[in-house]
């Protein structure tokens, strides 16, 4: 019986449920936000504000259990100096699940798991003008076409043999 289990089973096995997050946590880190079942993101919010959480810490300790899930020290890094600065003054939803559309193909509910901030967008910095582009040079005139050999009266009415016009097209040079 599954009495007093917190999390869903996703029909899986237990190492390949903890794949599946631990892969999803990890885009979510790279792109900021996935699309994915509404299950899945779930179960991946929780793992996801568990890691802000040890990044908000910020030990050595905590980046090394980060470092378990995510399994790359640039990942770990970015969440440690990029992410969980964002949310200091949060004690907690780090990430939010918003539902989308189901899914085509099986109609299974989608959700979009995102981080409830986003980065601080940075002022743009004007460029300076560029220059105009330098005048092409004018292109080289089209080739001339080859002009056609034209058939004379007495090459009309040589006979052809016996299959006529027919030889040329099996020996026929191919373009190329």
């Amino acid at each position: 019986m599954r009495h007093a289990t917190r999390t869903q089973r996703l029909s899986r096995s237990s190492e390949q449920r903890e794949a599946l997050l631990d892969g999803l946590v990890q885009n979510l880190i790279v792109h900021g936000q996935i699309t994915t079942t509404h299950a899945r993101a779930k179960e991946a919010q929780r793992l996801a504000d568990r890691l802000v959480t040890l990044g908000k810490e910020g030990s050595i300790a905590s980046r090394r259990r980060a470092l378990r899930v995510l399994q790359d020290r640039a990942l770990v890094k970015r969440l440690f100096t990029d992410i969980a600065p964002r949310f200091v003054d949060l004690p907690s939803g780090y990430t939010r699940v918003l539902r989308l559309s189901v899914r085509r193909g099986d109609g299974a509910a989608r959700s979009l798991l995102a981080f409830s901030r986003l980065p601080a967008i940075q002022p743009a910095v004007p460029e300076a003008p560029k220059a105009p582009p330098a005048p092409k040079a004018p292109r080289a005139a089209p080739p001339t076409p080859r002009p056609m050999p034209q058939r004379t009266e007495e090459d009309a009415r040589k006979p052809k043999g016996l299959f006529g016009g027919l030889r040329r097209l099996w020996t026929r040079k191919k373009p190329g």
